[in-house]
C-alpha cells in the first residue's frame, strides 16, 4: 500500500499524511496539561491576592504609626514654641491616699489672677487616688517673685463640705518651673493637708 501511494503522490505528500495522525495524538496530551494548568493558575492567584491584602494592611498600619509619631512630635514642638523653657511654668495636682478628703474642684490664682478653675469627675478623682498626676495649667511667666494660691473644694471628714487653701511664693528664673499641688491625709490630725511643692 505504501508503495502504491509513493507511485501516485510525491514523497512529501505521503510523509505529511503519515505524520498528521501522530501529531494529533501528541497534541491531545499536551493540551490536557494546559487545561489542567488553568485551574492551578486560578488557585495560585487566590493566595497571591491574600498576600497582597496582608501587605497592604501592613503598610496601612505603618502609615498610621508614622502619623501618630508625627502628631506627637508636632505637639511637643508646639509646646516648646508656645512655652519656651526660660518662661515656662506648669502646675500639677496629685493626691496621696485621699481617704479624708473627696476632691470636687480646684481653683488656682497666680499673682491674684485666676488661671484655672477645674471641676473633677469621679473617674478623674479615682485616677488621682491610683497615683495619677494631672497637669492643670501650663503657661509663660516672667522672671522674678510670684505667688500661687490654690483653693480645694470637696467633702472632708464626716462627709462635710470642705474648702481649704494653700499658698506659696517662689522665684522664677530662666529655667522652667514645675509646681505640684498635693493633697495628703494627716492621720495624726485626722484632717486632710494641702501642700504646694516647687520642683
Amino acid at each position: 500500500m505504501l508503495r502504491n501511494l509513493l507511485q501516485r503522490w510525491p514523497a512529501a505528500v505521503v510523509l505529511a499524511l503519515l505524520i498528521a495522525p501522530v501529531a494529533a495524538q501528541t497534541a491531545a496530551p499536551a493540551a490536557a496539561p494546559a487545561a489542567a494548568a488553568a485551574p492551578a493558575e486560578a488557585a495560585s492567584a487566590a493566595p497571591a491576592t491574600a498576600v497582597a491584602a496582608v501587605t497592604l494592611d501592613g503598610r496601612i498600619q505603618d502609615v498610621k504609626g508614622d502619623v501618630i509619631r508625627l502628631n506627637r512630635d508636632l505637639l511637643v514642638l508646639e509646646e516648646e514654641l508656645l512655652f519656651p523653657a526660660n518662661t515656662q511654668v506648669a502646675l500639677f495636682v496629685s493626691m496621696d491616699v485621699g481617704k479624708l478628703f473627696s476632691l470636687e474642684s480646684v481653683q488656682i490664682k497666680l499673682d491674684d489672677k485666676l488661671i484655672s478653675n477645674y471641676l473633677y469627675t469621679p473617674a478623674e478623682v479615682a485616677a488621682l487616688h491610683r497615683g495619677g498626676v494631672q497637669r492643670v495649667h501650663v503657661g509663660n511667666l516672667r522672671t522674678g517673685t510670684h505667688e500661687i494660691v490654690a483653693f480645694f473644694t470637696g467633702q472632708g471628714p464626716h462627709v462635710r463640705d470642705y474648702k481649704r487653701g494653700a499658698t506659696i511664693k517662689f522665684d522664677k528664673g530662666t529655667e522652667p518651673k514645675y509646681i505640684e499641688l498635693r493633697i495628703k491625709d494627716s492621720t495624726g490630725k485626722l484632717q486632710p493637708e494641702f501642700d504646694v511643692k516647687v520642683w
